[in-house]
């Protein structure tokens, strides 16, 4: 038999003492409070349906649809969505007499504080290429409320690009990846494994698909600065500022800039160096490329191995594993470690690692 009453062990209500008794205060917009006023002038509803079937509603019913009503608005309005931010969380994967349950990846993602994360340069591609890895496989994952957070995050990724400009061909690779991923869910599998209305995901494909075309037609702002410009260096301060990178792309995309630029770029030794550091040797030797004049071609060495192997992977700022109290944190914030040594304990967490903490 359904239980059709409001369940009295629900949280959330207030209670007020007066000199009648203890009374239950819900505090809400005011929006919402004239509009339920209304609805307690008024003594009956009368609701006709599909079959010319009159339903009579008293006032409790009345309420009680206000009540509905003013939840479907809280949970519709993103920005009152509040998220945990914490400086660093316990990873558990069981239940203990201690704690119970487990930690799960949408938990974590919720958590800790990627909103906030995304504003500091230093973290901003560790998070992108995190949402990235969720999105090829993970996404069907989280629930929910971790579902709406990600794409709250995304949102903001996208306006701080559109904004500052910052670093597109990072966001247009996983917008990419996402946006294949949605097409497969909806097309394969569809209701079984997204949570929600199908037409709720319909809409963040469409959105998705928006973000793309706008990041497409992005024209960068040309600065004016009559002070000293990266041209304006010495030849071998130019040459180590290439030697520094460590994506072939974005030494593609410096070369562009000057002829100058450009002609750097297409050094043998800097593509040798590159290959060297993000590749082994045996990796090299399965996948030689000579070049007209029989020397090797770094460049599309460096290329074709990318394929075949991952490259090392650099952020300015990682979180970072205590492996004595099993927490979960950004570096410079800390945690209140019980080690003697703490620095013996932590353990630097890539995007890959932090989705493989949370696999059972």
């Amino acid at each position: 038999m359904p239980f059709l009453g409001q369940d009295w062990r629900s949280p959330g209500w207030r209670w007020v003492k007066t000199e009648d008794g203890w009374k239950r205060c819900e505090p809400f917009s005011p929006a919402l409070q004239d509009g339920n006023n209304q609805l307690n002038d008024i003594s009956h509803t009368v609701i006709i349906t599909g079959d010319d079937e009159k339903d009579v509603y008293s006032t409790e019913d009345c309420e009680f649809a206000a009540k509905k009503r003013k939840k479907d608005h809280f949970r519709n309005n993103t920005d009152s969505q509040c998220f945990y931010r914490e400086k660093w969380i316990y990873v558990h994967k069981e239940s203990t007499k201690e704690r119970h349950g487990y930690c799960t990846l949408g938990e974590a993602f919720n958590r800790l504080d990627f909103s906030s994360a995304i504003q500091d340069i230093r973290r901003f591609n560790y998070v992108v290429k995190l949402l990235q890895l969720i999105a090829k496989s993970q996404l069907t994952s989280l629930s929910g409320a971790a579902q709406k957070n990600y794409f709250n995050i995304l949102d903001k990724i996208v306006r701080k690009v559109m904004e500052d400009q910052y670093n597109p061909r990072l966001i247009k690779d996983l917008l990419q990846d996402l946006s294949s991923t949605l097409c497969i869910l909806i097309r394969g599998v569809g209701k079984s494994v997204l949570v929600g209305n199908i037409n709720i995901w319909i809409c963040r494909l469409e959105t998705i698909l928006l973000w793309q075309q706008q990041l497409k037609n992005l024209q960068m702002n040309k600065q004016v600065n009559n002070g000293l410009t990266l041209s304006d260096l010495p030849l071998h301060m130019l040459n180590n500022i290439l030697y520094r990178f460590s994506d072939g792309w974005d030494i593609i995309t410096l070369g562009q800039v000057t002829p100058t630029l450009y002609m750097l770029s297409e050094d043998r030794q800097l593509w040798k160096k590159l290959c060297q550091y993000h590749f082994a040797e045996k990796q090299f030797c399965r996948h030689l490329i000579p070049s007209e004049k029989g020397h090797i071609d770094w460049k599309l060495m460096y290329f074709a191995l990318q394929k075949y192997y991952p490259i090392k992977e650099q952020y300015g700022d990682t979180l970072h594993f205590c492996r004595h109290c099993s927490i979960l944190f950004w570096k410079d914030t800390g945690h209140p470690c019980t080690a003697s040594d703490p620095s013996t304990c932590l353990m630097p967490v890539s995007p890959q690692h932090f989705i493989d903490l949370f696999k059972f």
